[in-house]
């Protein structure tokens, strides 16, 4: 592996690209530790030792590398545009006009590139917002009174939410550039690049606060964890199709085989961020009725939904995670359009006949693949908050729910990219 690596900067375009990713990765790091303008640094980094990162933020942080509780112009990182998209997608099933830019290919695809910009950005400025409203009143790190802006006035107010909104626009900008500049999908880099960021920092807590044999035991359960995850991202149901031979003029089109590659984890990662967002929102109905805590549903909410250490907290997680598996997988993958497209060019499956036998062999076939791979999600989500109650670790685990499976999943796909560069000029890949 250590000689493709070096094969791969010995190729001076494929050197230049990586080189490209690097540079922008530098960029957007050091961008994410430039504070806003009017944040008392010195207070801001106070109230960080007194507090724990967990809670109501934790996820906005997780893909912010950190960058959101210390009030940066990157704060919201790349969580704006994640949502945008994931409300596009929704919308494409829903509305027809956006169904048909969908169908009309690169060019629909474009357009919807641009609504899901212009969401972001709209998405951004309400965030921005409330974030700096509560860094305002001094709520966004409770259990720390001081000030957290130099002047709480109109003006500073308005200035950070212009900041980082455009902090927003340039990160979605850095995206689109390693795309099309440099190896990889660029969102997904960036996303990485910030859930890596807080990786060393969640395993010295581990340690100093654990001691070095927890430590060790962590870091053992956390290869055991990986490989399980590569694995289960690897595996795919491959259904065969063939092509009948057809008559297009004096050529004969057609007569080969394929298949359809069914994942796993057809749905990646997205139903864990579904099930997490619902999850925070009896967190913040709790902090929204702080002054109203004497009410039964209050109180209900505060034990049993706000820390993830409950039972019931975790069945409902769960649960909602293989819900929005389903739901998110029915969404993406339409077996009937599936099921037509093959019989409009003449394919078929061995054994199945076309049209109607079709669309019901993949919707089968999809059901129970989609068994395993939303188990397989909810306990891998589940893992940090096991840990939470095992070890006493804050919610945001190394090993364990979105962090793990964004480090694999997009290292295992910009690996694989690197490798079909080194194939195409004769060098070994990485992969064996």
């Amino acid at each position: 592996m250590l000689s493709a690596f070096a094969n791969a900067f010995r190729t001076p375009d494929l050197r230049r690209k990586l080189l490209f990713v690097l540079m922008i990765i530098t960029i957007f790091r050091l961008g994410s530790q430039v504070p806003a303008p009017g944040v008392d640094v010195a207070n801001v980094q106070q109230c960080l030792s007194q507090i724990e990162n967990e809670g109501l933020y934790s996820l906005i942080n997780l893909f912010s590398g950190g960058a959101l509780l210390q009030l940066t112009i990157f704060a919201l990182g790349i969580m704006p545009y994640i949502t945008a998209s994931i409300i596009l997608q929704l919308l494409v099933v829903v509305i027809p006009r956006l169904e048909a830019l969908k169908k009309e290919g690169q060019a629909g695809q474009a357009k919807i590139t641009q609504y899901t910009r212009y969401l972001t950005l709209g998405l951004a400025v309400l965030q921005a917002t409330g974030i700096v409203a509560l860094a305002r009143s001094r709520s966004l790190l409770q259990g720390c009174p001081l000030p957290l802006l130099h002047d709480e006035g109109t003006a500073t107010f308005l200035v950070m939410v212009i900041t980082m909104t455009a902090g927003t626009a340039v990160i979605m900008w850095f995206g689109e550039l390693i795309t099309e500049h440099g190896i990889g999908n660029g969102m997904s880099l960036l996303i990485f690049t910030q859930v890596v960021a807080t990786f060393p920092g969640a395993m010295w807590r581990v340690a100093t606060t654990q001691g070095w044999w927890v430590f060790g035991i962590v870091m053992a359960i956390g290869l055991v964890i990986i490989a399980g995850v590569i694995f289960i991202e690897q595996a795919q149901r491959r259904i065969p199709v063939q092509y009948a031979r057809r008559m297009v003029g004096r050529k004969m089109f057609g007569g080969s085989s394929t298949y359809i590659p069914l994942k796993v984890n057809q749905a990646g990662i997205i139903p864990v961020i579904f099930a997490a967002s619902l999850m925070y929102l009896p967190a913040m109905a709790v902090q929204f009725n702080q002054t109203n805590t004497d009410s039964a549903w209050v109180q209900f909410l505060d034990r049993y939904f706000v820390q993830g250490d409950h039972p019931l907290y975790m069945a409902a997680y769960f649960l909602l995670i293989i819900f929005f598996t389903y739901f998110y997988v029915s969404i993406t993958f339409n077996p009937q359009e599936v099921a037509d497209n093959m019989k409009k060019y003449g394919g078929f499956i061995p054994g199945i006949r076309a049209g109607k036998p079709t669309e019901d062999y993949l919707g089968y076939v999809l059901s129970r693949i989609t068994a395993p791979g939303a188990l397989y999600l909810g306990l891998i989500a589940l893992i940090p908050l096991i840990a939470l109650v095992l070890i006493g670790a804050d919610q945001n685990f190394p090993f364990g729910g979105t962090s793990i499976l964004i480090m694999v999943g997009v290292a295992l796909d910009t690996v694989k990219q690197i490798e079909s560069q080194l194939q195409q000029r004769n060098y070994e890949g990485f992969l064996k």
